[in-house]
């Protein structure tokens, strides 16, 4: 299983990738390829795919951690040129309409497509419930524990009525990757346990707009695996510094994380502060362009 950041806000230096703000991951496993997210433009995202050499209509599944446009908005662009009916796997609430408040009115900033425009084009898997889309490749299912901080703002809304609410973020999920056999990064391995039961997990984020200490524990009560990797979108930009001190001790105290890659929503104090826990050996950037890892599976 090879992973490889598609999108993000930062860039490998000397990367002829693109960079913006948004998300996105290419996984590759023998069973076939995985896009989670798909960033915030069709242009970047289809020239950084072209970048690694990767046809859009080789693509078997599309995963969406969420609908914010910053995850979506490549979207449109990429359904021109994947295969017809390719499964999209989503929370059954990707498809409310999301807004955030900048200056007087709320304006639209989530998924452009409708259900009926969507249905023309994918088939679309919407459950509450962990989801299967490839051997070793799963959705988290819709966080509903959530004691601890969400990765909120105070500008993201949704309609009610004739009101405007707070999102309630309902949409936001994670997809969990089987660790099996030898997690390599170039200059870099790290051995886990074999075997299916035992293997630990890898957790993709989006933006953790349920917030990564929530997305932790259900993941970990859900699947009842130990988690070795966590990568993405970690939302910790805007969180008190008391909730990113617990952050950082719940992440040494969580013995089985051997690597972090922290990237896009997660914040440059977040990063340092976690690097400095954890030290530079765990925590590591994450930038458009870099290739997570390579899992063997035997």
């Amino acid at each position: 299983m090879k992973i490889t950041c598609i999108v993000d806000n930062a860039v490998q230096r000397s990367s002829s990738f693109w960079g913006e703000h948004g998300l996105a991951f290419l996984i590759e496993t023998e069973a076939g390829r995985v896009l989670f997210d798909t960033g915030q433009s069709g242009t970047v995202l289809l020239h950084n795919l072209e970048t690694l050499g990767v046809d859009p209509v080789t693509i078997d599944a599309l995963a969406l951690s969420h609908a914010h446009y910053d995850h979506t908005g490549g979207l449109p662009a990429l359904l021109e040129r994947v295969r017809p009916g390719i499964p999209l796997y989503a929370n059954a609430d990707l498809l409310r309409e999301r807004f955030s408040r900048w200056e007087g009115e709320p304006q639209s900033m989530g998924l452009s497509l409708t259900r009926e425009e969507l249905a023309t084009r994918v088939t679309l898997h919407l459950s509450e419930t962990p989801q299967e889309i490839l051997p070793g490749v799963w959705t988290t299912g819709e966080i509903t524990s959530r004691p601890e901080p969400e990765g909120r703002s105070a500008r993201h809304l949704v309609r009610e009525g004739d009101t405007f609410v707070p999102d309630p973020y309902q949409d936001d999920m994670a997809l969990v990757l089987e660790c099996r056999g030898t997690v390599t990064v170039p200059g870099d391995a790290v051995t886990v346990p074999r075997g299916a039961a035992t293997a630990p997990l890898l957790l993709l984020c989006g933006c953790c707009h349920a917030g990564l200490l929530n997305t932790l524990a259900h993941v970990q009560r859900t699947f009842e695996r130990p988690i070795a990797v966590i990568a993405g979108g970690l939302h910790l930009t805007s969180v008190t510094a008391e909730h990113l001190r617990r952050v950082c001790k719940v992440m040494v105290e969580t013995e089985s994380i051997q690597r972090i890659y922290p990237s896009h929503c997660t914040g440059e104090v977040a990063f340092v502060s976690l690097m400095m826990t954890l030290g530079p050996y765990i925590v590591r950037p994450c930038p458009a362009g870099t290739k997570l890892g390579w899992l063997y599976t035997e």
